[in-house]
């Protein structure tokens, strides 16, 4: 099997090619998505297939990630994204506490 690489689709905000982008020139929400990216993209998935899930988070008051759901087949998928994502700290300017992001992940092979 070979090892895949995490690939997003993300739905509420448009990342073009945020791995050669400096954050600091980035829009709030593509600042958001580059953070998250960074904290997914390294993984040691073993597939046959891509695997897909749509990822429902809030921010906290101190700027962390809470995930509430994790919609997905693949329970491997749920418990790496939660672990990887949950109270991570992100920079992010103007945050309203408790406002609802969805973000669609694709791994693929």
């Amino acid at each position: 099997m070979r090892k895949s690489s995490l690939f997003f689709a993300i739905a509420l905000f448009v990342v073009g090619t945020l791995s050669a982008t400096p954050t600091e020139d980035l829009e709030p929400t593509k600042k958001l998505s580059y953070q998250i990216l960074k904290m997914l993209e390294t993984n040691s998935f073993d597939i046959k297939d891509d695997m897909v899930a749509d990822v429902r988070f809030t921010i906290n008051k101190e700027g962390e990630i809470v995930v509430l759901s994790v919609d997905t087949e693949v329970e491997v998928l749920e418990n790496f994204v939660k672990a990887r994502l949950n109270y991570q700290k992100v920079e992010l300017e103007n945050a309203r506490e408790g406002q609802l992001y969805t973000v669609p992940i694709r791994i693929t092979v």
